[in-house]
């Protein structure tokens, strides 16, 4: 690795793995809307981080993302960590759409910035995002969550063939974490198979650096998932699963 730029990087996992690329001597541009975390890094890495404040749900965000390049030196890795999600059993219209801004519109909008910076400075580079295992099918509680999870995962599988298509020579990694302690978990609950971020960051770096495709974090997860894919429709709508996040 040589120089990233990480989207998200103000907590859970993209601070972790901002940390850990800097502390290694890795170039790192960070991003989020809120920067104390992020000048903090850069306090204690001050070769290696660079931040900038984006909202991925601003129409600036590419702008802003194209001038943290500038700032960092250039790009080879782009990661895309920035998400949310809460419970809304209630179908509160703003907040579904404010999931879908956030980890579908927003996730679209900063790739496909990157994608396109890359192309037009002939880097043939690597784009990795983190979507999540509830991408694998739609959750009652989780609805906007699951589901645009689900979409991002799609969409990556058509930049994949488009950039193989096109001759881009842009690879991609979809990094699908199990549930993961990060502020975006209820404090105090339990999650089934539930990660620490000591534990989950080094194999997500892993996955990046030797490239894979898809990267579900944990091998545990990876056998949930592939039991979950073989559920019927007819009986998955009837089952009550075990997941939750905070109430917005």
């Amino acid at each position: 690795m040589k120089k990233v730029i990480i989207m998200g990087a103000s907590s859970g996992i993209g601070l972790h793995c901002a940390e850990a690329l800097a502390s290694r001597g890795v170039k790192v541009g960070v991003a989020a809307r809120h920067t104390a975390p992020l000048e903090a890094l850069k306090e204690r890495y001050p070769d290696f981080v660079e931040y900038m404040s984006i909202d991925v749900t601003k129409t600036d965000a590419v702008r802003r993302l194209e001038d943290l390049i500038s700032l960092t030196g250039g790009m080879d890795i782009y990661f895309h960590v920035s998400g949310i999600g809460y419970e809304n059993p209630e179908l509160d219209p703003e907040m579904e759409t404010a999931i879908f801004e956030t980890n579908t519109v927003g996730f679209v909008r900063c790739i496909s910035g990157a994608w396109r910076w890359m192309r037009r400075n002939g880097v043939r580079g690597q784009i990795a995002a983190v979507t999540s295992v509830a991408g694998t099918n739609g959750i009652a509680k989780l609805s906007a969550y699951s589901a645009s999870k689900s979409a991002c995962q799609k969409w990556l599988v058509a930049l994949e063939q488009l950039s193989r298509n096109t001759g881009a020579g842009i690879r991609f990694t979809d990094i699908r974490p199990g549930w993961t302690d990060t502020p975006l978990l209820r404090p105090g609950d339990r999650y089934p198979l539930e990660m620490t971020l000591d534990y989950a960051v080094p194999r997500i770096i892993e996955a990046i650096v030797r490239k894979r495709r898809v990267a579900v974090i944990d091998w545990r997860w990876n056998i949930v998932v592939g039991l979950w894919r073989m559920i019927p429709d007819c009986l998955y709508v009837r089952m009550n699963l075990p997941v939750s996040l905070p109430k917005h």
